[in-house]
């Protein structure tokens, strides 16, 4: 049985990844840290937090189809 915080963490993480898929990186950013608020170690969140924040400052071509590709190791 899941506890409510991590109701809560999950319920903001798939809001966050339903936004990112959408290109509304600002919008899922929150959900991502609201997420890691509740939940510090939350590996995915964090992820996705570095994430929004890289496509913020470098946007994706109109064609992204949500894959992620790593440029640096």
């Amino acid at each position: 049985m899941l506890s409510e915080e991590l109701k809560k963490v999950l319920e903001n993480y798939n809001e966050g990844l339903k936004l990112y898929r959408e290109r509304k990186f600002n919008e899922a950013l929150k959900y991502f840290e609201e997420a890691l608020k509740l939940k510090p170690d939350d590996g995915p969140s964090k992820l996705y937090v570095e994430r929004c924040k890289m496509l913020i400052d470098n946007p994706p071509p109109e064609d992204w189809d949500g894959v992620f590709t790593m440029t640096t190791k």
